[in-house]
C-alpha cells in the first residue's frame, strides 16, 4: 500500500498506490494517534505548548542527541510531510501517550505519509525527520541539538535565519534556521509560558528560564526590528566548584583557598563583572561553602541559581499583568525575605533600588549574604552600588551611603571574560573601611597579563599582595586564621 522504505541509504523502490481502503492507524490502548482527515477541519498547530510537554533533559535525550542540524533533504521532507501530519494528528489522543509511545506511533504515521507522497529518504534521514517533528511538538524545535550539545554555552537567535552559539568563549554562526518569524515566536511563547509569563506585542520583552535553569531573554517586534530574538545562557550539567575553577586556571590555588575561607567566615561578598563573565557560575561555586544547616533565601528576576544546600527558599520577581498592575520587584522580595528568618540572603543581581534594602540586610545580622553586580572594576562596583541606593528615592547624604556600603560589603571579587575566551578572576579586593568620605580598599590578589602564546591564549599569572587580610580577626573567630595567613603570606 505505501511502498517500501530503503533502509540502506539508496533510493527507495516505489510501488504504485492502490485504491483499496486506507491503512489501519497505529493505536495505543485502542486509541489511534491520528484521526481521519476532515475536509473542512482546520489543522491543529502543534507548535504551541502542549499539556504533555516533558523536561528539556528528556527532550534532549530522546530527540536530536546533539546531532548536527537537519540536512537539506530532511528539511525538504519536513516541509512536505508536516502539513499532512497536522491534518492527521489528534492532539487529544497524543496528549495521553507517553513520550516513547508517541515517538513510535509518530514514526509509523510519518512512514505512511512518506510512502503516500513518494518521498525517498533512507532510514537514518527518516529517524532525523521524526526527531525534528518530536522536537517541534515537545521541545524547542531547531534549538534542541544546540541545547543537547555540552560544548555550547550560549545560544543567540537573531530572527529565523541567523543563530549563533558560543563555544569555548568564541561566537560561531550555525546552520540552524527556523521556518519564519512565526516559528520563532511559537518557540518563544512556549519558553515563557512554562514559567507563567507571556510575550506578545503588548509585552514585547521577557526574562524566563528553561527547566534546567538556563537563563532566557526574549525580545520581539516592534522592539526587535529584524525579527524575534532569543538569547539563552545555558547552564552546564557539571556542577562547577572552586576546585574545578582552580584546575581550569580560572584562579590560583591561593585565591581559591581565600574564597573558601571567606565563605566559611560568613563575609558579605559582592561579585562584580561584565555580561557573560561568569558571575552566576562563581556565585554558585561560592555558595557551596555555606553550612548546610543554614536557611538561605535567594532572590532573582529569573531563578537560575543552583544551590546545593537542603534549606533554600527560592523567590522570583513577577512582571506586571495586562492592566499594568501586580508587579513584584526585587526590592519587594528583599523586604519580604527579612521576615522569613533567613541566615543568608543571596541576590542574583543587584541592579536597582533593592541595593538599599540589601545593604540594610547585610548590616542587620544576615552575615554571609552575597550578590552580583555589573561593573568593570571593584571601585566601579562600589560607585554603582552608591548610585543604585540613590534610585530608591530615599534622601541620604553621600557620606552616609558610603559608610553603610563600607560596613556592609567585606569583599569584592572581580571576574572577567578575557579575549581568549577564558574567564578569570582578575582581582580579589577587600573593603577596609572609610577615610573621610572615601571608601578604602586593599587588593589581596590580581591577575597580571604578560602576553600571548602561540595558540592565542593569554599568558599571565595571579599575583598576591602579601598583605594581612583585614578580615583576619573574623577568620580567627571561625578557627580559620592560620589557613588564611598561609594562603596570603
Amino acid at each position: 500500500m505505501f511502498g517500501r522504505r530503503n533502509t540502506g541509504g539508496g533510493a527507495a523502490a516505489q510501488t504504485v498506490p492502490q485504491p483499496p481502503a486506507p491503512p489501519k492507524p497505529p493505536a495505543m490502548n485502542g486509541a489511534p494517534l491520528h484521526a481521519p482527515a476532515r475536509d473542512n477541519a482546520a489543522p491543529p498547530d502543534f507548535t504551541h505548548p502542549l499539556p504533555f510537554e516533558r523536561p528539556m533533559a528528556d527532550a534532549a535525550e530522546s530527540g536530536a542527541n546533539g546531532q548536527a542540524p537537519l540536512s537539506a533533504t530532511v528539511e525538504d521532507a519536513k516541509r512536505r510531510v508536516q502539513p499532512v501530519l497536522l491534518k492527521r494528528l489528534d492532539l487529544g489522543i497524543a496528549a495521553a501517550l507517553p513520550r516513547e509511545e508517541l515517538q513510535r506511533q509518530l514514526s509509523d504515521v510519518v512512514s505512511e505519509i512518506l510512502a503516500e507522497e513518494r518521498i525517498n529518504i533512507n532510514l537514518t534521514e527518516q529517524r532525523a525527520l521524526v526527531a525534528a517533528m518530536l522536537n517541534d511538538m515537545l521541545g524547542l524545535g531547531p534549538l534542541e541539538p544546540l541545547l543537547a550539545d555540552e560544548t555550547v554555552t550560549d545560544i543567540l537567535v537573531n530572527g529565523p535565519r541567523q543563530v549563533y552559539v558560543e563555544r569555548r568563549g568564541k561566537l560561531e554562526l550555525t546552520d540552524v534556521t527556523f521556518r519564519d518569524d512565526a516559528h520563532v515566536m511559537n518557540i518563544a511563547t512556549r519558553i515563557v509560558s512554562r514559567v507563567g509569563r507571556r510575550v506578545d506585542e503588548s509585552v514585547p520583552l521577557a526574562d524566563a528560564r528553561l527547566l534546567d535553569g538556563s537563563r532566557v531573554n526574549i525580545i520581539i517586534p516592534p522592539l526587535a526590528i529584524d525579527g524575534p530574538s532569543i538569547s539563552i545562557r545555558k547552564f552546564s550539567k557539571k556542577k562547577i566548584t572552586l576546585d574545578i575553577m582552580e584546575k581550569q586556571s580560572n584562579l590560583s590555588p591561593a585565591m581559591a583557598r581565600v574564597l573558601k575561607i571567606a565563605g566559611r567566615a560568613r563575609l558579605n561578598i559582592l561579585i562584580s563583572g561584565g555580561t557573560g563573565s561568569g558571575k552566576t557560575t562563581l556565585l554558585n561555586a561560592l555558595s557551596r561553602m555555606i553550612d548546610p544547616a543554614e536557611r538561605i533565601v535567594t532572590i532573582e528576576d529569573a531563578a537560575e541559581l543552583q544551590l546545593q544546600q537542603p534549606h533554600v527558599v527560592r523567590l522570583e520577581t513577577r512582571p506586571p499583568n495586562l492592566e499594568g498592575t501586580g508587579e513584584i520587584a526585587q526590592r519587594d522580595l528583599v523586604k519580604n525575605a527579612l521576615r522569613m528568618r533567613p541566615d543568608r540572603i543571596i541576590l542574583g543581581e543587584i541592579r536597582s533600588s533593592e541595593a538599599l534594602d540589601m545593604l540594610q540586610a547585610m548590616n542587620t545580622g544576615h552575615d554571609g549574604s552575597m550578590g552580583t553586580i555589573h561593573a568593570n572594576t571593584p571601585r566601579e562596583a562600589l560607585t554603582r552600588l552608591e548610585n543604585m541606593v540613590a534610585m530608591s528615592g530615599v534622601k541620604l547624604p553621600s557620606e552616609a551611603v558610603r559608610s553603610q556600603i563600607a560596613a556592609a560589603i567585606q569583599m569584592i571579587v572581580q571576574i572577567s571574560r578575557m579575549r581568549d575566551g577564558m574567564r578569570r578572576i582578575v582581582r580579589i579586593t577587600e573593603v577596609v573601611g572609610m577615610e573621610g568620605d572615601v571608601i578604602t580598599t586593599q587588593d589581596l590578589f590580581w591577575y597580571e597579563f604578560k602576553g600571548e602564546d602561540r595558540d592565542g591564549k593569554l599568558a599571565g599569572e595571579f599575583r598576591c599582595s602579601g598583605l594581612r587580610p583585614h578580615f583576619t580577626p573574623r577568620a580567627e573567630y571561625f578557627g580559620l586564621d592560620r589557613a588564611l595567613l598561609e594562603a596570603v603570606v
